[in-house]
């Protein structure tokens, strides 16, 4: 079994790879200090599992995973609790909180082994967000990796399976739900003005209106966003108008 091991700790990493020895099949083949690394491993050795800590530099481990494709099984190793739950909501493997012995990690690899064919589902990325969701969005572009602070954006628009991330510099598409969005960031600065649009209030100049009572919404870049007649009377409170 291809595994890597994805912590900032060079301790933590080495305490995975010593427990590891117990278990012949195992192989490491990548260790990595941040998720900038661990993606660009996972997509190198394709490995069947990956232990991987959450609070580390750059991305935190959550992030990390919402720019695979195709994540792999994961047990997460941390030494914060407060996301176990959201980690086991999400079907991973299992939760190893630091320090954990030797007999509590054969535990967490015994039960990988038993469900082998269990990949981490995609739902991770809606219930898994973290603190640091609410300031940036991490986002492919091509072969980048961009961390996006949140004040860059302008709207996020519904597209089919994906949201369209309107920012100063262009257009990002991440797979995700105008749903997290709107759970996820600041409801002071970002408002669900429309079932297919999330407006940052710090873009807006002007309210106008149109047929039939309703209202568009005028960005400083010249983009006219739609208004439901909820999205207004919401964007109005928020405004305090």
């Amino acid at each position: 079994m291809k595994i890597i091991i994805i912590d900032d700790e060079p301790l933590a990493r080495g305490i995975i790879k010593e427990y590891l020895t117990s278990f012949a099949s195992a192989q490491v083949v990548a260790e990595c200090g941040d998720g900038f690394e661990g993606v660009k491993a996972i997509a190198q050795h394709q490995p069947d599992l990956i232990f991987l800590d959450i609070q580390m530099p750059k991305i935190n481990g959550f992030e990390m995973l919402e720019l695979l494709d195709h994540p792999p099984a994961v047990i997460f190793t941390t030494a914060f609790d407060e996301y176990a739950i959201k980690a086991f909501e999400a079907h991973a493997i299992d939760y190893l909180l630091k320090p954990f012995s030797q007999e509590r990690f054969d535990k967490a690899i015994n039960k990988w082994m038993n469900r082998k064919n269990v990949s981490l589902p995609e739902s991770l990325q809606d219930e898994a967000a973290s603190p640091e969701s609410q300031n940036r969005v991490v986002v492919k572009k091509g072969q980048n990796i961009v961390v996006l602070p949140v004040y860059r954006i302008h709207y996020f628009e519904a597209f089919d399976d994906y949201v369209k991330i309107h920012a100063t510099e262009g257009f990002y598409l991440k797979k995700k739900t105008m749903t997290y969005f709107e759970k996820t960031l600041d409801a002071s600065q970002f408002v669900r003005v429309h079932r297919s649009y999330l407006l940052n209030v710090q873009e807006l100049t002007r309210i106008e209106p149109m047929e039939k009572d309703n209202h568009v919404a005028l960005l400083k870049n010249g983009t006219k966003v739609p208004l439901s007649q909820a999205g207004y009377s919401k964007l109005k409170s928020v405004l305090g108008i």
